[in-house]
């Protein structure tokens, strides 16, 4: 990965509905050049899909719970099972395995108190859990899907 592939990546992460055109005047590249890097960029992963992002607030969706998760259990079996019950959640925008005093963090968005009320009720009837700790958002200050690659 060169640095036109970076540039590529910080344009299309901005704003991946402009054309490839469009694209490749940002980065100094004509159509075709461009073209065949995202082409190779998607095949090789690195760009791994294409998504509108859409504002939580606007579609009722307020509430952002941070959710940390200790457990008494490390066995494969049970990483398995608690990880496809959390991957298949909706609410669960991103979750991770966590080395500290936590062992699973979760982001939850909800409509409201009640909706994670809801959640957490589904949550701990999946599998045994030590602790379960939610931090609840007051303000998003920030927020990006943008990685720093320049």
């Amino acid at each position: 990965m060169d640095a036109i592939d970076r540039k590529i990546l910080a344009v299309v992460q901005q704003d991946a509905s402009l054309s490839v055109a469009e694209i490749g005047q940002r980065v100094g590249l004509s159509s075709t050049p461009c073209w065949k890097r995202l082409q190779r960029l998607e095949a090789d992963k690195v760009i791994t899909r294409r998504v509108a992002l859409i504002d939580p607030d606007k579609v009722g969706l307020g509430i952002t719970v941070f959710a940390s998760i200790e457990t008494g259990d490390h066995s494969q079996d049970w990483l398995k099972k608690f990880a496809d019950v959390v991957s298949g959640m909706p609410e669960v925008m991103e979750f991770y395995r966590m080395a500290g005093d936590v062992d699973y963090m979760l982001r939850v968005v909800v409509p409201d108190i009640a909706g994670y009320d809801a959640f957490y009720k589904r949550l701990i009837a999946t599998v045994p859990l030590k602790n379960v700790t939610s931090r609840f958002a007051m303000e998003r200050i920030k927020s990006t899907t943008a990685l720093p690659l320049l």
